[in-house]
């Protein structure tokens, strides 16, 4: 037997924050060397933060990268153990994303990123270059500085691995995994038996199933040792990276660390034998055949073993069963974790969110709870950090901190129902209801005196009154009334955001919260400035129908029942009077269903589908229930709406990513704002398709799963996109 311990983490890093990033650093080395590890990898780019963006421009960025690197190696941290270490390096007069491998105060090599990621929200090779030269390790000098004080002049520079005296290690740096020819087939073939994966992965709903599976594939059908490690947390941005360092061997995973947690470290060991590695190698002709005339992959020695030998003291990592949340945990640990860094590390005192007693504001609120409740939970597990970052932002004294999540609630989360003569009584208990059972600071007010002054100002200006349209008023005085509410619920809760900690003598300001979903905003379906416009959302990449979903779960869950009736209840604004004969209801208002926009969203995004070619999969999709031209309608009815209110994405709320159909114009969505809201040549297109198709529908046999045009169906003919599209799955 050859027994290995190894060491991977999950490091909740903060751009640009050098102190925070090498002080989780050290601690992880740290766990790793008292568990015995003789590898520690650490996530892609941990010193500098992945979330660097163009700083990663900036000289300085990759200078203080070199100043981290160089306190590490002067101490004792890398003795007897290899550590991967990720940061930026300039070579020569490119920029490159860098594994540095060090061991006993040694750099032993130094890798560099050979494929980036730069689709959805990656942009990497706007801040760093590929290594191309695969064929050779190159001389790379080191920084004067760096030289000195490690008595070192250079380190070999590219792709290739460490051989030890007992085994082979190399790394794969995150999207290189994910390549049509990833690195480890040719390296498993060179005789690596152990894989660093260093990665900075961004939590997307339902994506963990995918990473896990290609670390799986990795390994199973050619052995090895496979270890991830990732950044866990908000390093700044709208991304939550989500964690689940893990190994695997041989295709079973063995140690798999949290997906979500408060915690700055986790630092997961595993122990395995390396016999088994190369006994399934052994085993397997065509692996045998192809590694007898492999192309030859470079390589560093160290005259070293890392290896033991076999021990009953040394147990072996056995085989787990993968941890996976469900979409509902997702939506609540993934955005309250977000919240929670984003809060203590902004210097803000708490949250406000304008509470409307439905369904997306609900849920906001729900997550907020959720956050409150994991800080308990993880103070009474006994993480120092969380405790002291509670207590300065709660303002214990006398050593209290807190222990009730309702409790610490009132403290942090301020809860403002903002009602008008439109809104509902039921609307208004529901948000008071909700609010008692989180524990926030509920507030009520009613903004019809406002409304009343603007409206007066109004009318002296002009001489006209306007009305809404079910007392006879146009569709322009309609949409103006009700925008006219919207508008001043996003002045007041700024205003109050600013100034109820001064009026109950708290210190600092509270970040408002949004509370739009990724349909409405694909829609356009809100108001520019509104209640939609605030600090951060953290549901703002959620489609309509995982929030609903969540609702149920949540008032389950997490202890807050009235969530079942909010989720129960028909999704309106309430921003026109309620009438006998009339109550707005949020479809009828767009003219489509929720999960018709979430159709249309996943064609749009993930599969790239303009109004033409949305058009024909639909019709395969809704052929069924649907004429060609009554699918065209529907298509039409859709991209005129998305067109006319793009202009809105830009200045979208900065929202927690989650759904591959986001339309966020700042990072994610890239596409000009001021369209032809009419598409001529396109929806022409649409008309001579409808006239050559003269009326006629797909041959599908009616069937249940087609009553909802937004289901994924489960009938054959329609082809991948067509039936993709219904699939909450879809892009990831």
């Amino acid at each position: 037997m050859r027994l290995l311990k190894v060491a991977t983490c999950n490091l909740n890093q903060w751009a640009m924050d050098f102190d925070c990033n090498l002080k989780h650093i050290k601690e992880s080395i740290t766990r790793a060397k008292e568990a015995g590890a003789v590898i520690r990898l650490g996530p892609e780019l941990e010193i500098t933060g992945y979330g660097c963006e163009d700083h990663f421009l900036e000289l300085d960025t990759v200078n203080h990268a070199w100043e981290c690197l160089k306190e590490l190696l002067l101490g004792d941290w890398t003795d007897g153990i290899l550590c991967s270490i990720g940061m930026p390096i300039i070579k020569g007069s490119e920029r490159y994303n860098c594994q540095v491998l060090c061991f006993n105060r040694k750099i032993v090599m130094i890798r560099p990123k050979m494929w980036l990621a730069n689709d959805g929200n990656y942009r990497e090779l706007r801040w760093f270059t590929t290594w191309k030269q695969k064929d050779q390790l190159v001389e790379f000098l080191l920084p004067p500085e760096i030289s000195e004080a490690l008595s070192q002049t250079s380190v070999p520079f590219g792709y290739g691995y460490i051989q030890f005296l007992d085994t082979a290690v190399a790394a794969e740096i995150c999207e290189e995994l994910f390549t049509p020819i990833p690195p480890h087939t040719e390296l498993a073939l060179n005789g690596v038996e152990v894989f660093l994966n260093a990665s900075g992965s961004h939590h997307q709903l339902r994506k963990l199933d995918l990473r896990l599976r290609a670390f799986i594939g990795a390994t199973h059908t050619r052995g090895g040792v496979y270890m991830y490690s990732n950044h866990q947390g908000c390093d700044g941005g709208r991304l939550y990276y989500d964690g689940c360092c893990c190994v695997v061997v041989n295709g079973v995973v063995v140690a798999q660390g949290s997906q979500f947690s408060l915690k700055d470290v986790e630092v997961v060991v595993a122990q395995v034998d390396l016999d088994a590695v190369a006994s399934l190698r052994g085993s397997i002709s065509s692996f045998q055949e192809q590694a007898s005339c492999k192309t030859r992959v470079s390589s560093v020695a160290v005259p070293y073993n890392i290896c033991r030998p076999f021990n009953l003291k040394m147990l072996l990592s056995s085989p787990q069963k993968v941890m996976y949340h469900s979409p509902e945990e997702e939506i609540a640990f993934g955005p309250g974790c977000w919240l929670w860094d984003y809060l203590r590390r902004s210097g803000a005192s708490g949250f406000l969110l304008p509470l409307s007693g439905g369904a997306d504001s609900s849920s906001v609120a729900a997550i907020v709870g959720c956050m409150c409740q994991l800080v308990v939970k993880e103070i009474a597990n006994g993480d120092e950090q969380v405790k002291a970052d509670a207590i300065r932002i709660g303002n214990y004294t006398d050593g209290q901190f807190p222990t009730d999540s309702k409790e610490f609630a009132k403290r942090i989360f301020y809860t403002v129902y903002m009602g008008s003569e439109n809104s509902s009584e039921a609307t208004k208990m529901r948000a008071k209801v909700l609010a008692d059972e989180i524990g926030s600071w509920h507030l009520d007010v009613c903004i019809d005196g406002v409304v009343s002054s603007l409206l007066s100002l109004f009318q002296t200006l002009t001489g006209k009154q306007p009305r809404y349209k079910v007392d006879g008023g146009s569709n322009v005085e309609n949409l103006g009334l009700q925008n006219i509410q919207a508008r001043i619920r996003m002045v007041l809760a700024f205003m109050l955001a600013s100034l109820l900690p001064w009026v109950h003598n708290k210190r600092g300001f509270y970040l408002v919260l949004g509370s739009s979903n990724v349909d409405e905003a694909l829609r356009g379906y809100l108001t520019k400035y509104d209640c939609s416009a605030a600090d951060i959302n953290p549901i703002g990449s959620i489609s309509k129908q995982d929030l609903r979903t969540f609702l149920r779960w949540a008032a389950n869950h997490l202890g807050y029942s009235s969530l079942a009736e909010i989720e129960a209840a028909p999704p309106t604004a309430e921003l026109e009077p309620i009438r006998s004969n009339y109550s707005q209801l949020d479809e009828v208002d767009m003219g489509m269903t929720y999960e018709e926009l979430s159709v249309y969203g996943r064609l749009r995004k993930i599969f790239r589908c303009g109004p033409v070619s949305m058009f024909k999969n639909l019709c395969y999709k809704w052929g069924a229930r649907l004429t060609p031209s009554e699918v065209a309608d529907k298509v039409k009815h859709f991209f005129k709406y998305y067109s006319i209110n793009r202009h809105k994405m830009t200045v979208l709320t900065p929202s927690y990513h989650a759904e591959s159909y986001s339309p966020e114009d700042n990072r994610f969505d890239l596409r000009q704002f001021l369209y032809n809201a009419r598409w001529p040549y396109q929806f022409r297109k649409i008309d001579e398709l409808v006239q050559e198709l003269d009326g006629d529908k797909v041959a599908f046999k009616e069937s249940g799963d087609h009553e909802k045009l937004g289901a994924t169906e489960g009938v054959g003919g329609m082809g991948v996109v067509a039936a993709a599209s219904g699939d909450p799955k879809a892009g990831l």
